[in-house]
């Protein structure tokens, strides 16, 4: 009773059956010119390396429409997020100190570049008298009868 097929197999901890459920189900979830791709290409849910195959490109499908929803800032994040993978929080920490530094140092040429050389004040006090401050910005004219 040792035959090797008689050993049951898994992909991720998942056995084969519900692996092509889960493909029967997310295939329904792609578009349709994606399912007939899948189709065209020859993936099938039989087999076990099909299986395996199948499940796999219909992740990534659904991995890219959930690409394609985010915003460019999202987008932004969420390539930092993959790329911070590879470095140690040491890392991540040097590059993040440098990078403030840098834009500490590109803000400071802009000042001197563009000097803001008005200076504006406002008054928030509240013990100001409405009335005589609309009366000063108001010109009067009189007009005389000859």
């Amino acid at each position: 009773m040792n035959n090797p097929k008689s050993k049951k197999r898994n992909f991720r901890g998942i056995s084969y059956r519900v692996v092509q459920l889960a493909n029967s189900k997310n295939r329904n979830k792609l578009h349709k010119k994606d399912q007939t791709w899948l189709k065209e290409e020859f993936y099938k849910n039989i087999g076990w390396e099909n299986v395996i195959k199948l499940y796999q490109k219909v992740e990534e499908f659904i991995d890219n429409y959930q690409l394609e929803e985010l915003t460019l800032e999202e987008l932004f994040i969420e390539a930092d997020r993959i790329g911070n993978k590879y470095f140690t929080n040491q890392e991540i920490k040097e590059y993040n100190q440098s990078l403030s530094r840098e834009v500490n140092e590109v803000a400071e040429e802009i000042d001197k570049q563009f000097p803001d050389t008005e200076m504006e004040f406002i008054d928030f006090s509240k013990n100001k008298n409405i009335k005589s401050q609309n009366k000063q910005n108001i010109k009067t004219y009189r007009t005389v009868k000859f």
